[in-house]
């Protein structure tokens, strides 16, 4: 496991830094589905796992003053009471249950960053068919 578990640690540190992703869309999968552990396992591993891929994101995104530092800090704080009772629940649910509740969740959040990635797209086409970037491209005159 140790080969593969470098690789999509790598693989899995360069989609969260370059799209935002954490833990639970990234590890949960590859460590069920590549690694062969349980839900139970692979979310418990990947709650671990996150803490340094956060961490170092965070501060990354910090130095360029995307960090909203009091709002992550509540947020962090009420997900750490909730992780606290989704654990509970996730141990009295069959494994099966868990599997299916993670793949709709996901199916719903892919729909909804589609909807919205294509909405913004219909915004960005002015009258003459351009982008935003190409038309203020052209008025740099590049």
């Amino acid at each position: 496991m140790s080969v593969v578990a470098i690789g999509l640690g790598c693989l899995a540190g360069v989609l969260s830094g370059l799209l935002g992703v954490g833990g639970g869309v990234l590890f949960v999968p590859a460590l069920a589905l590549v690694v062969g552990l349980g839900q139970d396992e692979a979310q418990a591993t990947s709650l671990l796992a996150i803490l340094p891929v956060a961490l170092a994101g965070a501060w990354r995104q910090r130095s360029y003053g995307n960090l909203e530092i009091g709002d992550a800090a509540l947020i962090g704080a009420l997900a750490t009471l909730g992780v606290v009772a989704g654990s509970l629940a996730a141990n009295a649910l069959d494994d099966r249950i868990q599997r299916i509740a993670f793949a709709v969740l996901t199916v719903v959040i892919a729909i909804q960053l589609l909807r919205r990635g294509i909405a913004g797209l219909r915004r960005d086409v002015g009258s003459s068919g351009a982008t935003t970037a190409e038309r203020e491209g052209a008025s740099d005159g590049r």
